[in-house]
């Protein structure tokens, strides 16, 4: 499993597949090879959910999203 956490807080925000880390990898950008961190907002999982997303990785991030309007997230590979 990978761990998915607030980048700010430090808080974890819920559990991923490493399918659904793939997916991320795939659709969102990287300043480098070993970045683990990820910008992410509304507009952002809507577009995942059309790009066929898995609900659970959905629900992973609207959670960690709550009422905010963007974040950064984090994982790390258990």
């Amino acid at each position: 499993m990978v761990k998915i956490f607030n980048n700010d807080t430090g808080e974890l925000i819920g559990e991923i597949t490493e399918t659904q880390l793939q997916f991320l990898i795939d659709n969102l950008e990287e300043e480098s090879d070993d970045d683990v961190d990820y910008y992410i907002n509304i507009p952002t999982i809507e577009s995942f959910q059309k790009l066929g997303a898995e609900t659970a990785l959905i629900d992973v991030l609207k959670k960690g999203l709550g009422s905010k309007e963007d974040m950064e997230i984090r994982y790390e590979k258990e």
